[in-house]
């Protein structure tokens, strides 16, 4: 049953915000998700990675986690995120590990780390989803 859920929810992707930002996910689990994504196509008119893009690859992650977290009977709502952004990226792709902070029956929590192609931390994220009962 769960490894049927985890299918679905990969099957269904990242969405169409992540998709065109090239995130990828490459680990997935509801107490731990990573992904990478670019870095090219995702700039700020100054050469660096944008700060929005740190925060969709964040609430990309964290939502995936929480939606497996909660099964097929909850569907994940992001009521909160935040981004601490510690250096700039200018080239490469950034790795976003997405590891729970607390998983409970109607909420879920995530720190997510991302950090560089050479593991330099550039960002720390924040994101709590509200786990809503699932409208068919």
């Amino acid at each position: 049953m769960v490894t049927d859920f985890l299918e679905h929810v990969m099957a269904a992707g990242v969405g169409e915000l992540a998709e065109t930002m090239g995130i990828e996910i490459t680990e997935a689990t509801p107490q731990r998700m990573v992904g990478t994504m670019p870095v090219a196509g995702n700039r700020q008119p100054y050469g660096l990675l944008h700060g929005g893009a740190n925060v969709v690859l964040a609430e990309t992650l964290g939502s995936i986690a929480a939606a497996l977290h909660g099964g097929p009977e909850k569907a994940p709502v992001g009521i909160e995120v935040s981004a601490t952004h510690h250096r700039s990226a200018t080239s490469g792709h950034v790795t976003g590990t997405a590891t729970a902070i607390s998983l409970g029956r109607t909420v879920a929590s995530y720190e997510i780390l991302i950090v560089d192609d050479e593991g330099r931390r550039t960002c720390t994220a924040r994101l709590t989803c509200l786990l809503r009962d699932r409208v068919s």
